[in-house]
């Protein structure tokens, strides 16, 4: 779906100074402004492809697409769910030095051998 689209005939200097203002509108604002108002907000990375086309003996063509997808926002956790901030563990909270040694009675069933 197209959004918006302008064709016309300019010259090689037009063109320059065009291309600087929105090499400029990215660097300074992270938009592309475009018609009678609108703009779009370019993410820090885009993928960016530059494709020069022979289409005859005197025909060229010299394409500059960005493209990007927009990450979906996180969804909320859900009733069965806490937000993080309410997960407790202890096992974060023990510094290496309190870490404790298995009871006697751990050990003894940890080298018995399974039954069959």
């Amino acid at each position: 779906m197209d959004i918006y689209e302008d064709a016309r005939t300019v010259s090689r200097a037009d063109l320059a100074a065009w291309l600087r203002q929105l090499a400029s509108q990215l660097e300074t604002s992270g938009q592309v402004f475009y018609g009678a108002g609108g703009a779009i907000g370019v993410p820090e990375q885009v993928r960016c492809e530059l494709e020069i086309e022979q289409d005859g003996p005197d025909e060229f063509a010299i394409e500059i697409e960005f493209s990007w997808i927009n990450p979906r926002p996180a969804a909320g956790p859900t009733t069965d769910e806490k937000p993080a901030a309410e997960h407790t563990s202890t096992t974060d909270e023990q510094s290496p030095t309190d870490e404790q040694s298995p009871t006697e009675e751990q050990s003894a069933t940890d080298e018995t051998p399974a039954q069959h």
